[in-house]
């Protein structure tokens, strides 16, 4: 595989890209724009995919909705903290890269699901890779140039409709969960998609970290 494509692949599947279609309004947005700031929030939620492998690794093998709901709250916190501190500080980091540590974390979630492998407390790493998660799209916005007015109440909203829809999902996954967990095989599907869960973070990693020097 050349570099070129390797580039090509890891541009088309990042997970801090933005729609063409929106490049446009985030470039001329000036003032607070409370309803389209929301829904690009929950628009980045539900086609980010390593939000939502990230969410599905956590949320499978909770047992109680109240560590649910915690887990899922860390993690729009760290990457609100970061998308406001990279887009004001003009802090630029190759999405390519980001993307590469995020692949890191999906593996890091699916090896400390078993209980095999545990560097720190769960919530904290779970707080960490919100963190990181969002230097992505910071670096993705800058490139975007946008207007100072009302970007800090913009970028708020903006998480706000990623938690929204963090909460949406939440509800799908647990209502699809007790389901599952009334199978006499869940165990067996339960392993099967932790593996899966080790094999996506593998190729997102891949995948990413190719791109990220052919950049």
């Amino acid at each position: 595989m050349s570099f070129g494509l390797a580039a090509s692949l890891a541009t088309a599947t990042s997970a801090h890209g933005v729609a063409t279609q929106d490049q446009g309004f985030l470039a001329s947005a000036s003032g607070i724009n409370i309803g389209p700031f929301l829904y690009l929030g929950a628009k980045h939620m539900v086609t980010g995919y390593d939000h939502l492998l990230v969410l599905a690794g956590v949320i499978f093998f909770q047992r109680r909705l109240r560590d649910s709901v915690t887990f899922v709250s860390l993690f729009p916190i760290g990457h609100s903290i970061t998308l406001l501190f990279g887009v004001l500080s003009g802090l630029y980091i190759n999405t390519s890269l980001i993307d590469a540590v995020t692949g890191l974390s999906v593996r890091y979630k699916a090896l400390e699901n078993p209980e095999t492998f545990r560097l720190i407390n769960p919530k904290s790493a779970f707080f960490r890779f919100g963190l990181v998660h969002e230097l992505g799209l910071s670096s993705k916005l800058q490139d975007l140039t946008l207007l100072p007015d009302g970007l800090i109440i913009n970028m708020l909203v903006f998480n706000v409709g990623v938690e929204i829809e963090q909460v949406i999902a939440l509800i799908v996954l647990v209502v699809g969960l007790m389901w599952l967990r009334q199978r006499l095989d869940f165990i067996r599907i339960a392993t099967g998609a932790n593996v899966a869960l080790l094999a996506a973070g593998l190729v997102l990693f891949g995948m990413q970290s190719v791109g990220n020097f052919a950049t």
